[in-house]
């Protein structure tokens, strides 16, 4: 089986972002939406792991 971690599942926002399970999954249909409007495919229940890391404030660190 592939494994990989392109993608980033709601079980995984809540833990890092301290949420219920429910308003993560809302997080990743808004953020998949995003992407959608700039043409990318998504996968319904995870997000891309790079562009929630950019989008939501405080996870990347500017070098």
């Amino acid at each position: 089986m592939y494994k990989t971690d392109v993608f980033i599942s709601a079980e995984e926002i809540k833990e890092i972002v301290g949420i219920s399970k429910s308003k993560a999954y809302s997080l990743i249909q808004e953020l998949n939406a995003e992407l959608k409007e700039k043409g990318y495919l998504t996968v319904t229940g995870r997000v891309s792991r790079k562009h929630f890391e950019e989008r939501f404030y405080g996870l990347l660190e500017k070098e």
